[in-house]
């Protein structure tokens, strides 16, 4: 929906400061979904998949959700834009037996002038084009570079530069404790992190390749972090396209959503993600993707893996509906210095979707 060229009192107080006479495109977006999942298996349920989880006794659940619909707003000004974005994941206020409630989340905050983005958005480390279309809200999370975070970045040409948030996500040894570990204490945290990005793309697609570098220092320990990162899109026959994410390094938390931390016990973590997605098209408006994802730490030793198959249609130019069958499986390796062996598990799902209005078929940014 756009309402464009607005002159009013409301949209100069809405532009952030842009003076009354100034004309202002305003964009609003966003869809309505509608979810319905059923969940057998021994890893607990999940409104979706992440590349964490935990093994429980075996449970079948079934549950129905809204809290994926999304609602956004763009507003530019010359060479000024703003945008914002909220959905409702994971933010449960109610509770079933009164009204399903849920809060609005921040997804995206973010002013774009000229080649200079400042805000919340996807980490420059993101590909969105190499998300799978799925029915589950990430997809194969787990083989996926998918961090939002607040950032500054800079673009020139085909470059990214960009000084991110830093976050350490791990444990740390305390002798206090009898050597047992403990969560790393955050204030500590005071060197951005660093992320350069070069794309290319063509009529056969696009590809991105990316370095990281961070500066982690939990504890005084002073630890250099790298890691890379290649992701694209490619064109195949007619409409298909196949879609591939593969990681590599001390990435931690910004691969596999949850599959891996940043530093185990004060030792640098070390990941290596991958995902593939292959769209066929069996007419216009008939569609299905097969997908894999897959992480594996080499100090926790953790193997975390995604697959899955699904169905979409349109019925109706803004109407989706889609199905998608999959397995979600932990299948942990037991650490040297672990005496307790590692639960493993898995679950299977089958996902109904129904979404409603904005996005069209290519725009599947999770």
């Amino acid at each position: 929906m756009n309402i464009r060229n607005i002159v009013t009192p409301l949209c100069a107080c809405l532009s952030l400061g842009v003076p009354f006479s100034h004309a202002m495109d305003v964009e609003l977006g966003g869809f309505l979904k509608m979810n319905a999942r059923h969940v057998n298996g021994d890893v607990a349920f999940q409104d979706s998949w992440t590349g964490g989880g935990s093994v429980s006794e075996p449970t079948k659940r079934t549950q129905f959700s809204a809290q994926e619909t999304r609602l956004n707003a763009k507003v530019s000004s010359g060479d000024v834009s703003g945008f914002v974005e909220v959905d409702f994941v994971g933010s449960s206020q109610g509770n079933a037996i009164i009204s399903n409630s849920y809060s609005p989340r921040l997804r995206h905050a973010f002013i774009e002038y000229q080649d200079v983005i400042a805000g919340q958005t996807w980490s420059t480390l993101v590909n969105t084009s190499a998300f799978a279309e799925t029915a589950d809200l990430g997809g194969p999370l787990v083989g996926q570079a998918m961090v939002r975070q607040t950032l500054m970045r800079y673009t020139y040409n085909d470059w990214q530069f960009a000084l991110e948030n830093p976050y350490t996500y791990g444990t740390t040894e305390d002798p206090s404790l009898n050597n047992e570990s403990e969560w790393i204490d955050t204030r500590n945290d005071y060197v951005p992190d660093f992320i350069v990005r070069y794309n290319t793309k063509g009529d056969w697609g696009n590809v991105s390749a990316s370095g990281i570098i961070r500066y982690l220092d939990p504890d005084d320990t002073q630890q250099v972090s790298t890691g890379i990162s290649l992701a694209g899109k490619f064109h195949t026959f007619g409409k298909d396209d196949l879609r591939m994410q593969l990681h590599y390094g001390n990435l931690g938390r910004y691969v596999g959503t949850d599959a891996a931390k940043d530093i185990i016990e004060g030792e640098l973590e070390t990941t290596l993600s991958a995902m593939v997605a292959y769209r066929h098209f069996w007419n216009q408006r008939l569609r299905s993707t097969v997908f894999f994802g897959h992480t594996a730490t080499e100090v926790e030793q953790t193997r975390r893996s995604h697959v899955g198959i699904n169905l979409f249609t349109n019925l109706t130019p803004q109407l989706t509906v889609g199905f998608e069958v999959g397995q979600y499986a932990i299948n942990d390796k037991n650490r040297p210095d672990m005496s307790v062996p590692v639960e493993n598990g898995q679950s299977q799902y089958l996902q109904f979707s129904m979404q409603f209005f904005s996005i069209n078929e290519d725009d599947t940014e999770k």
